[in-house]
């Protein structure tokens, strides 16, 4: 792994890793062929899962055994390699991650409701709007989006938009201005500005980087990253 493109750093080898919600581009890839098996969660499912304030975990990396135990992670590995069946695999992974899930309580029913309030406008939802939509004060609200996320509202709501113009198809507006209007964003300039620094890219060079991986693989793994931007 290594942050960001054009990065020359060294590549830092994980095994095995949790990540929080990350505000700067990562780099990740393997050499050779390999089996891996990767859990996406939602916010409010990961804080539940794992059991911890997200804040330990935004903006960085961890192994898993210091989030959930000594030898968690060789244990689990042993399990699933020795397995040859893939939905049999499928079935430890859930049944560990259920059994964790069990033992906690679920989330605050207010921060269940700032999380559905945001996600259904993209992010586009002032912080003012979310307090009055919610009845809290703003350091409430920022405290559990903290606990809860690992990040505030404003964070987050940046990293919704950047997903939401992702999801556009091109087919979908004339030009880059039209789709930063369709997604909340000020201008292009704003638009560009957020990519760049979420992305490492631009939306033109992210979309010539999709080409260009569509060009050399059609995989099945990379079709709905290409299909964001298929002309």
């Amino acid at each position: 792994m290594r942050d960001g493109p054009g990065n020359d750093a060294p590549l830092i080898p994980w095994p095995s890793l949790i990540a929080g919600v990350q505000t700067a581009p990562v780099l990740a890839g393997y050499p050779g062929a390999g089996h891996a098996i990767e859990v996406d969660f939602t916010s409010l499912g990961a804080h539940r899962c794992l059991g911890i304030p997200l804040y330990h975990l935004a903006e960085t990396r961890v192994h898993p055994d210091h989030v959930m135990g000594t030898g968690w992670t060789a244990r689990i590995t042993e399990r699933l390699a020795a397995t040859h069946d893939w939905s049999e695999r499928w079935a430890i992974v859930d049944s560990i991650l259920m059994s964790q899930c069990a033992e906690r309580p679920p989330p605050s029913p207010l921060m269940v409701e700032a999380w559905n309030l945001l996600r259904a406008r993209d992010g586009g939802l002032p912080m003012s709007e979310l307090v009055t939509a919610t009845g809290r004060g703003r350091r409430r609200i920022q405290a559990l989006f903290r606990e809860y996320i690992g990040v505030p509202p404003q964070t987050l709501s940046r990293i919704l938009r950047f997903q939401r113009a992702l999801t556009v198809p091109t087919t979908g507006y004339q030009s880059l201005a039209e789709l930063a209007t369709m997604t909340g964003y000020y201008d292009q300039a704003h638009m560009n500005r957020d990519f760049r620094s979420l992305s490492g890219y631009t939306p033109s060079q992210l979309r010539n980087v999709a080409s260009q991986a569509s060009a050399k693989d059609t995989s099945e793994n990379d079709r709905c990253f290409r299909d964001f931007f298929s002309q």
